[in-house]
């Protein structure tokens, strides 16, 4: 009998996929097999326009609503309605704010009650009284004569003040007692017979318009105060120069603590009062309190400061009264500089690229910060924190960092080893989006969803700036336009085109493969249209396997051509809406070189 070679039936594999996970830009992806692990499901090391909102199909996302078109964007944020800076221009609810001019360059925009402030210009609007706004600063430079004389509290005038103890004062009598150092004031009491000393006395200072712009209790600085003569005198008027609080006021006059043995009218040089608001590289509203930080030089010295303004008052860095609603000042021993501020859990977080400092808010005054050693935001990625739920995200030199109170942890592994910089981002439900730029200077708008865990790629737009208002992520991008990211308002774009390419699949077998066909179950509308396309062997083409124009909700059989290779990739791209419901791929396995 005859000896004949034997042939075997070619072994058959059928994988199902009906779960499609999102972005993985790593070199093990997800080939929708069992052994995906947490979650059995296809990654796409590619895509464009694709979302999570119809997990576990694949589907594009919403079309954007264009809401308007910007000359030169510089801040944006959202409170009853939006704002936003546009050509040294404030806008809100859509309207200009005639009267308040700004700066060129890029803004923080920070909510404080019914206000906004506007940094580093120092400006607010009170976003219920849209005729109030200003600044934070106040300065008044006199122009003429200023006058200095001992008063009350409430800047009530002094008539006499006697020079020498009186033999038979009446109550209520002034004595200005010399004879000790300090000089003291003593006010004779009728009832008790005796002097009483003033533990406070008062200056009032009086020029043409000198209170203009201020208001009782105000910290400001007060310079250019000189008097010539006796050298006790002159050290007194020295004194009334510094850091002091007005304890009364009139357009024409203002009241500090301080003593002088004589009136006085200073008729040369000028005496400056300033408000102003420390320098600041980042600020946050917390605890009814802005706060703020600085690195670098002020006034030629150095500095590495945390301030907070009076409780309640975001006009005041300097008053210090020794109560718990007084300005805070910190210094801090950390090195670099900052790169980020926000509000998390009702804590101030100041960053910097290697640590964070949280401050502990305190009702009596006694704040406390705690710095941690950890990935801190990363310098030029200020804009990436956003807080998703009760969670803090950011842009660390390590990647994307989630903190839920703890120590912060990446969650952007599925990005791969690419390099990212120049992150803003935003939050909407569950969704963490950001825009940054890879080291190829090419931008990408991420979107991770926190509930899911997975990562999609939108597209390349370059977002300046986020915000969310209701159920709308807002965002400017790169080319002035204000867009609605899931088109809820605005004037929606044209159709959205998409794809997404598989990574390698087949090295999870050592022998040859043979794709025999792929089954799509999928809904494609009419006007929608999608197309197959396979790459063998990473030999850099793609060959076309197909094309489906939309007819609605069918299972799709698209024959491919067949091909034996070690491994190969998919891509699935169209325009219009596109719901993909399950991925059948069928393919004979051979032997390990045929």
């Amino acid at each position: 009998m005859p000896f004949l070679p034997q042939v075997y039936e070619t072994r058959q594999t059928q994988v199902v996929t009906s779960a499609f996970l999102g972005y993985n830009r790593n070199l093990r992806v997800g080939e929708g097999s069992n052994n995906v692990k947490p979650i059995s499901g296809l990654e796409f090391w590619d895509m464009q326009n694709l979302t999570s909102d119809y997990y576990p199909l694949m589907a594009n996302r919403a079309k954007r609503g264009i809401v308007t078109t910007l000359t030169a964007p510089g801040g944006l944020l959202a409170k009853e309605a939006l704002a936003y800076v546009d050509n040294q221009k404030l806008y809100y609810n859509g309207a200009e704010i005639t009267g308040l001019t700004l700066t060129t360059g890029s803004k923080q925009l920070v909510s404080m009650g019914a206000y906004l402030v506007i940094w580093p210009d120092r400006k607010y609007l009170n976003t219920k009284n849209l005729t109030d706004f200003g600044s934070l600063d106040n300065t008044v430079t006199t122009s003429t004569d200023v006058s200095y004389a001992v008063c009350e509290m409430d800047g009530t005038d002094i008539d006499s003040i006697a020079t020498e103890q009186p033999e038979d004062p009446a109550s209520g009598d002034w004595w200005l007692d010399t004879s000790t150092t300090p000089h003291s004031l003593k006010r004779y009491s009728g009832s008790t017979s005796t002097w009483v000393t003033q533990p406070t006395v008062y200056v009032k200072i009086s020029c043409t318009g000198i209170g203009q712009g201020f208001s009782q209790w105000d910290g400001v600085n007060i310079s250019g105060i000189a008097y010539t003569g006796a050298s006790s005198v002159e050290e007194q008027f020295a004194n009334l120069n510094g850091t002091h609080i007005i304890q009364a006021k009139g357009d024409n006059w203002i009241v500090i603590v301080g003593l002088i043995d004589i009136a006085y009218t200073q008729t040369t040089g000028e005496v400056t009062v300033a408000r102003t608001a420390p320098d600041m590289d980042y600020i946050t509203e917390a605890g009814n309190r802005l706060w703020g930080c600085k690195y670098g030089f002020v006034n030629g010295q150095t500095v590495n400061e945390i301030y907070a303004c009076a409780l309640g008052d975001f006009k005041n860095w300097n008053q210090f009264q020794g109560i718990s609603t007084d300005s805070y000042a910190a210094s801090v021993g950390t090195d670099g500089k900052w790169t980020g501020a926000i509000t998390h859990l009702g804590y101030p977080m100041l960053f910097k690229e290697n640590v964070f400092h949280k401050i502990y808010v305190s009702s009596s005054g006694a704040h406390q910060i705690q710095d941690t050693a950890c990935r801190g935001v990363q310098d030029g990625c200020s804009h990436s924190l956003a807080i998703v739920g009760e969670r803090l995200f950011y842009k660390s030199r390590a990647g994307i960092m989630m903190y839920d109170g703890s120590l912060p942890e990446c969650v952007s592994s599925a990005l791969g080893t690419e390099t990212y910089s120049n992150a803003a981002a935003g939050a909407l439900n569950d969704k963490y989006y950001v825009s940054m730029q890879d080291s190829a200077e090419n931008w990408h708008l991420f979107v991770l969803d926190t509930a899911k865990g997975i990562w999609h790629r939108e597209d390349d737009t370059h977002a300046l700036y986020f915000t969310r208002q209701g159920n709308e992520l807002y965002y400017i991008s790169s080319d002035n336009k204000l867009i609605a990211a899931t088109g809820t308002t605005g004037t929606a774009e044209g159709s959205v085109s998409w794809y997404a390419e598989t990574g390698l699949i087949g090295y999870t077998t050592v022998e040859q493969k043979y794709v025999s066909r792929f089954n799509f179950r999928m809904q494609l509308p009419v006007g929608s249209e999608a197309a197959l396309f396979i790459e063998y062997d990473s030999d850099g083409l793609w060959h076309p396997c197909g094309q489906m124009i939309g007819q609605g909700t069918g299972s799709f059989m698209i024959p491919v051509r067949p091909r034996r290779c070690d491994h190969f990739r998919v891509r699935i791209e169209g325009t219009g809406d596109v719901r993909v419901y399950s991925m059948a791929k069928l393919y004979d396995a051979g032997s390990d070189v045929l």
